[in-house]
Parts: C-alpha cells; sequence; structure tokens
C-alpha cells in the first residue's frame, strides 16, 4: 500500500484558501515585531525551528531606490518613500505622523508627494527565481494601503474632514496613487509569486472609521481592481485590516478576495461564523489581551473555538503578531495548540 503524500506548503495554503484541505494540517504564518526579536530573540528562533511559516514574502532587490530616511522601528524620525515623516518614541514599533505633507485643505500642494516610481524597477528574475527555488507560498512584495497612505500624508484627522466633501485636486492625486499601486500589482503579479496582498486599517474598537457608503464610492473600486489584476493572472489575494470591521466581509467575499487578516476577536467569532467556508480567515489570535494576558489554558481555548466555528476543509490559516507586550509561552502555545487541534482531527478520520 502507498504511503500518503504530504503537501508542500504552497499546495497546502492553496488547499486551504480553495476550502480543499481534508488530509493536511493547518498552514501557519509567524508576525514578527523587531520588538519581539529585541526582548524575545531566543523564544522567535524556537518558533521558527518548531513551526517553520508556510507564507513568506518575496524579495524586491532595487535598481533605483526610493528616498527613505532613518529606521522605522528605532527611535528617532523615519521619511518613507512617499515623503511622510514618523516619529518614534519606541523601539521595535512604528512611530506616528505628527505633520501632515500635504498642508492645504485644497490639496494644492499635492506635488509635495514623492510618487515612488522606484519601486517598480525590483528584479523579477530575482523574484522568480526565488519562487522557483522554495515550496513555501509566497506573497508578493507589493502592499497597497490608500487610505493608510492618504493619513500618512495628510493626518488621520484632516483627512477625515476632506473625504466629507473631497477636494478635485485630492481625487486627482488618489487618481495618481491608484495608477503608481495598480501598476506595482500588475508587475509583481506578472511573477511566480502565489498571492498578492494588500492593507488598510478600517476598523475602529467597535464600528468602521468611515461610512460604509463612503467607503463603497472611493475605496471599493481600488481595492476590486487590485483582486482583478492579481486573479487575471491567476493569484491568490489577502488583505489586512484592524479594528471592528464586520461590515466589510459580504462586501470582500463579493469582491472575491481570498484571506482576510483581522482581529476576529475584536468583532466576536460568533458573529464570524456566517462566513465560514466563503473566505478564509488569516489569524489571528488576540493580541489585545489575549497574548499579553491570557493563560495558556486561554490560549488553547481561543484556537479551539476559531477552530470550531470557522474552519471548512481550509478557510483557516495559523496566524498571529508577536508584538509589543506578548508573551513568549503564548505565541508558542498558538501554534502548538493549532497542530495538536488539527492532529487529534486527523487521526479521528475528520
Amino acid at each position: 500500500m502507498e504511503g500518503k503524500t504530504e503537501l508542500t506548503p504552497r499546495e497546502l495554503v492553496r488547499a486551504t484558501l480553495e476550502f480543499r484541505n481534508t488530509s493536511g494540517r493547518v498552514p501557519r504564518q509567524q508576525w514578527t515585531l523587531p520588538w519581539a526579536t529585541d526582548h524575545y530573540g531566543d523564544a522567535v528562533a524556537q518558533i521558527d525551528r518548531d513551526f517553520p511559516p508556510d507564507i513568506i514574502g518575496a524579495p524586491a532587490r532595487l535598481e533605483k531606490y526610493p528616498p527613505v530616511q532613518g529606521n522605522p522601528y528605532e527611535v528617532g524620525t523615519f521619511v518613507d518613500e512617499w515623503g511622510c515623516m514618523f516619529d518614534n518614541v519606541a523601539k521595535g514599533i512604528i512611530g506616528e505622523v505628527k505633520q501632515p505633507l500635504v498642508t492645504q485643505e485644497d490639496w494644492s500642494d499635492a506635488g509635495r508627494v514623492h510618487i515612488p516610481e522606484e519601486l517598480l524597477t525590483f528584479d523579477v528574475n530575482e523574484v522568480n527565481a526565488f519562487c522557483r527555488g522554495t515550496d513555501r507560498f509566497v506573497l508578493a512584495g507589493c502592499c497597497p494601503r490608500p487610505f493608510e497612505q492618504l493619513q500618512f500624508i495628510r493626518t488621520t484627522e484632516e483627512l477625515y474632514m476632506d473625504l466629507m466633501d473631497p477636494p478635485p485636486k485630492l481625487l486627482e492625486f488618489l487618481a495618481r496613487m491608484h495608477d503608481f499601486y495598480c501598476r506595482h500589482v500588475e508587475k509583481w503579479a506578472q511573477t511566480d509569486v502565489d498571492g498578492i496582498q494588500f492593507i488598510d486599517d478600517w476598523g475602529s474598537q467597535k464600528s468602521l472609521l468611515i461610512n460604509p457608503r463612503l467607503w463603497d464610492e472611493i475605496f471599493r473600486p481600488m481595492y476590486q481592481d487590485y483582486i482583478d489584476i492579481a486573479k487575471k493572472y491567476g493569484k491568490k489575494t489577502f488583505m489586512h485590516s484592524d479594528g471592528y470591521t464586520l461590515d466589510l466581509f459580504p462586501r470582500l467575499i463579493d469582491m472575491g478576495l481570498d484571506a482576510i487578516n483581522s482581529q476576529i476577536f475584536c468583532m466576536g467569532v460568533d458573529k464570524l461564523a456566517p462566513f465560514r467556508g466563503k473566505i478564509t480567515f488569516w489569524g489571528e489570535i488576540d493580541r489585545q489581551h489575549m497574548l499579553p494576558e491570557g493563560t495558556l489554558a486561554d490560549i488553547d481555548a481561543a484556537v479551539e473555538e476559531v477552530y470550531s466555528k470557522l474552519w471548512a476543509d481550509g478557510g483557516c490559516i495559523a496566524q498571529c503578531e508577536f508584538g509589543a507586550g506578548a508573551k513568549a509561552e503564548n505565541v508558542y502555545r498558538v501554534y502548538e495548540k493549532w497542530a495538536r487541534l488539527r492532529e487529534e482531527d486527523l487521526a479521528a478520520g475528520k
């Protein structure tokens, strides 16, 4: 009798996204902030050894580099690819923008913003060679974030005001930004990567940050373009969005998104259960309270709840963020519990 062929990480992730993972383990991915490496370097290394990730990022060696200044995770000032200035008072985490790059209400000084065309000069051959040299699922090195980048450019408070009655020059700039993001996604989608990702934090603790109607009008068409470009080249699509984003789930499913990384415990697992089998929950376990304050029993219960209510022959990726305040033993337990649960089900023929 022939032995069962084990899926490669790439095959495992794809099967999970397509709800046909009937015989493999739950795929995993660890998000590690520099804070964790600085404070718990040995624990981070142990997690990587015992639970190696199935999802990794592609390299992006550029022919030309944008005029970035500083380090986003060091104390001091960091200037990003667009020219936005971040002030950071704590090592290992990202700072905040205090001063807007665009200062005029009519966005007449939007020309100050640097569109980072340099990011389009990445080495395609190197990316393809990297993908051929690994059996893991590879995410592209592009990551559109129009809503957040607009906040970095204008500051959050001012942008909210601008969006209530968008001045023409804001819309003109948004079109330029979106054109850049589309070209960036298209070039990456033509490589051998397996998936495209984009991010934007859309939720507060209890609701969306803007009216869903405004989201539908301005931002949904942009995300739809990123998804459509990726699908044109056979790539899977991943989105990250923090906060209470329950209203977005039906929309994102309708748009064809494959996987969403969200704060599922902020919304409540029960409220997300109706979407089981319709989208993959790309993590996570609560990093606000559970990872920094919970017991090992709390971690076990949290993973069990996610698995029992959201797994459907796929639809879950064991992911959590090892960030500021998290206990190393809790992060390790997340992956240990995911592995144990799946092994028990497979042994029972489930």
